[in-house]
């Protein structure tokens, strides 16, 4: 082939060296060190929690509309309350100084300091938005403990983390209260907690993978959470444990730290005497986040012997939902730091979600869009995570309305609240597009119906609710 009619590739694989941004380009790092930027104490003590402290990092480079937008969402929007610690802020526009329309168009800024003028006009929420949209709590078979596959449970360890997304699936447990969420909160007390979750471990043979979660169990206390993963290495039947952690890219100092380390390093291998594995399961939704620094901690926690580190992504209007973008994050992930790509969920229907969410439609477009490029053993799937049924592939539908944006899933197995449900096999189980990525038709349609909508909502979840007070109450008792 001639060199006139060669065509190039759609995209164009460019290795990139990982650079952490200068953090003192912030008018209120100008004087950190380097000592103390790798410090985590450092860190977590200058932590943006308002907004007086990130005008103090920002200065005057962010006009006072932006602080205004911002400060309106806190109050009428957000789901999450501020918390982002300086190594997220400093991926923020990472190479160059922030000015207001910057900061405003920068992908990270978008689901970690959420703006009011973000937001959707017309459908802020979705009718069938619900803030524990998978129902989680509602499976607990015993106070944080999820039992919702066949073969594993997820332990909500505790519900803090050191930064807090504004997407964040768990927002009805996880964070401080906000002025539209009032947070649930645990009741037992963590020793109590943690022995139900053990005991329920013991006498459910059929469980062999345990979800490590929270919150972030880089909030958890090391020495707590090393005896609680001790534990579950002692429980025969366990055979897979993974700890959830978005830590590990944006408070990577954490896991560099002597402590956890050497922790670490007994975990991992006390598991491989017994055959089971552990694995750290991250959370980067852009390039800008890998770093060197989350390379290192990355590298730190391999050496120590786990299995693999892998990346639970989201996918995100105006933050990663172009086939570019993923793959120079898979590939940034995989080449620059030795981190898996593994999933991009959709985002879950929570409250005020929908300029973050895509359609199914987009989301099948662009897992096509990456395939080829990555390795198949490195080529992350984009799942739908589908209330009562879970994690699907988006081509794995039954069938799709896509003048409603209403799909329809079925799914093989019970959850631990549908053990006596002679129909859980065999009904369909819907998930809804964004309405407004819906034709003038669809649109339409909604506008005349959500009040009805909103109605059985409203009874499917009460029945819902019942049906796991009852049913965790028989499973407890």
């Amino acid at each position: 082939m001639s060199e006139r009619t060669r065509l190039e590739q759609p995209y164009r694989y460019t290795p990139v060296e990982l650079v952490e941004p200068e953090w003192t380009r912030f008018p209120g790092w100008k004087q950190v060190t380097s000592a103390e930027w790798q410090s985590v104490q450092w860190q977590r003590a200058h932590c943006v929690k308002n907004l007086r402290q990130l005008r103090a990092v920002l200065g005057e480079l962010v006009e006072d509309r932006f602080y205004a937008d911002l400060e309106r969402d806190q109050a009428e929007r957000a789901t999450m309350s501020m918390l982002v610690p300086p190594q997220m802020v400093n991926t923020m526009v990472p190479h160059a100084v922030p000015a207001t329309e910057d900061l405003y168009a920068d992908p990270i800024r978008r689901y970690m300091l959420p703006v009011f003028s973000d937001r959707r006009t017309d459908w802020p929420s979705h009718p069938h938005a619900t803030r524990d949209s998978l129902h989680e709590h509602d499976m607990w078979v015993a106070e944080g403990l999820t039992h919702r596959y066949p073969t594993k449970v997820l332990a909500e360890m505790l519900p803090t983390c050191p930064q807090y997304c504004g997407h964040c699936t768990r927002m009805d447990l996880v964070g401080n209260s906000t002025p539209v969420i009032d947070k649930l909160r645990f009741t037992l007390k963590p020793v109590d907690r943690v022995e139900a979750m053990l005991h329920y471990l013991r006498a459910h043979p059929e469980v062999r993978d345990v979800v490590i979660s929270g919150g972030d169990v880089a909030n958890m206390p090391w020495a707590r959470l090393e005896a609680f993963v001790d534990s579950v290495i002692d429980v025969d039947n366990i055979r897979d444990i993974r700890l959830a952690t978005k830590a590990l890219m944006g408070l990577p100092q954490h896991w560099l730290q002597d402590e956890v380390r050497a922790g670490m390093e007994r975990l991992a291998a006390k598991a491989r005497s017994r055959g089971t594995s552990i694995a750290i399961h991250t959370h980067v939704n852009h390039a800008n986040s890998v770093t060197p620094l989350v390379a290192a901690a990355t590298r730190a926690m391999l050496d120590t012997g786990i299995r693999d580190v892998r990346n639970q992504g989201v996918l995100m209007g105006g933050v990663n939902d172009d086939a570019h973008t993923l793959l120079d994050l898979c590939f940034a992930l995989l080449d620059g730091a030795q981190i898996m790509p593994y999933y991009f969920y959709m985002c879950d229907m929570i409250p005020f979600s929908e300029h973050w969410r895509v359609s199914v439609e987009r989301a099948q477009n662009l897992q096509h869009g990456i395939m080829g490029y990555l390795p198949g053993f490195a080529t992350p799937r984009i799942v739908c995570d589908v209330p009562f049924v879970g994690k699907r592939w988006v081509h794995q539908l039954e069938s799709y309305d896509k003048n409603r944006g209403i799909s329809y899933w079925t799914k093989n197995y019970r959850t631990s609240i549908e053990r006596s449900d002679r129909d859980a096999l065999t009904r369909t189980y819907e998930y809804y597009d964004p309405i407004h990525t819906l034709p003038d038709a669809g649109r339409d349609w909604w506008r005349q119906h959500a009040g009805d909508v909103l109605a059985a909502a409203e009874r499917a979840a009460k029945a819902s609710r019942e049906a796991a007070e009852s049913q965790t109450s028989l499973t407890i008792g």
